[in-house]
């Protein structure tokens, strides 16, 4: 039973509690720049969610045999590879997409949240627990940038998931009452994506507060290049994390 909750954590953890975009605030890039309508944010979300998911499960099996030192640049070779396969994935079956996701979509290959997850998560863990992470963290992921792309739309356009999936923008769009007749073009700019998001992350820390979970306080372990990273401070949170662990054992 115990071992069941544990995966059960492993998989939701990352949908509210820890959050990759409202709580642990990573992917703020192409967060801000993909959310320009729900369906852009879905897009991007889903592409990330399979890059997250494979590189993680790769990651994992190949964590004993990639030497320490080099072990960044392995992460990214591998993430690179799946963000190339997923690219031409997308450019063959859903181009219009690929044309308004533009270079962030190759950019997956430096998105904190992936390397993030590799460095934490994917290289201490066996493949089924990785997998299982990739999925959480890449559905809270696909759920921001969708929640926070559909406020954005409706608010600054008046539509909700206007669709370009088959090269036509009015196929599947939904106008809204009132709300097409007076949009706040703002919301659709960049600084109302600044707005929304932050808005977002208020109330996701005011539920996580009445629910009595408070954000957790990330430190400089939660870094992926903390262990290269030659700060006093980053060097003596390592060391004490170190220390309680063997305490612990």
């Amino acid at each position: 039973m115990k071992e069941k909750v544990n995966k059960l954590a492993i998989l939701t953890k990352g949908i509210i509690k820890e959050n990759p975009n409202l709580v642990l605030l990573l992917g703020t890039c192409p967060t801000l720049a993909t959310t320009s309508s729900a369906f852009n944010g879905m897009g991007m979300g889903i592409a990330a969610t399979a890059v997250l998911i494979c590189s993680n499960i790769v990651i994992s099996l190949l964590a004993k045999i990639i030497p320490d030192k080099v072990r960044i640049p392995c992460y990214i070779v591998v993430i690179a590879g799946f963000v190339t396969l997923v690219q031409f994935i997308v450019q063959a079956f859903a181009e219009p997409l690929y044309n308004s996701l533009g270079v962030f979509l190759p950019l997956i290959v430096v998105n904190c949240i992936i390397l993030g997850r590799a460095e934490m998560f994917a290289n201490k863990n066996n493949p089924l627990d990785s997998a299982l992470d990739g999925i959480g963290m890449g559905l809270g992921f696909t759920l921001s940038l969708t929640v926070i792309g559909a406020i954005r739309e409706i608010i600054g356009n008046g539509t909700i998931f206007s669709s370009f999936f088959l090269g036509d923008p009015d196929a599947f769009t939904i106008s809204l009452p009132f709300v097409s007749d007076n949009p706040m073009m703002i919301i659709a700019l960049a600084p109302g994506g600044f707005f929304v998001y932050a808005c977002v992350i208020a109330i996701v820390n005011k539920i996580l507060d009445k629910k009595g979970k408070t954000p957790r306080e990330f430190s400089c372990q939660g870094c992926a290049l903390a262990s290269m990273c030659q700060q006093e401070k980053c060097i003596a949170e390592l060391d004490s994390a170190e220390i309680k662990k063997g305490v612990e054992a």
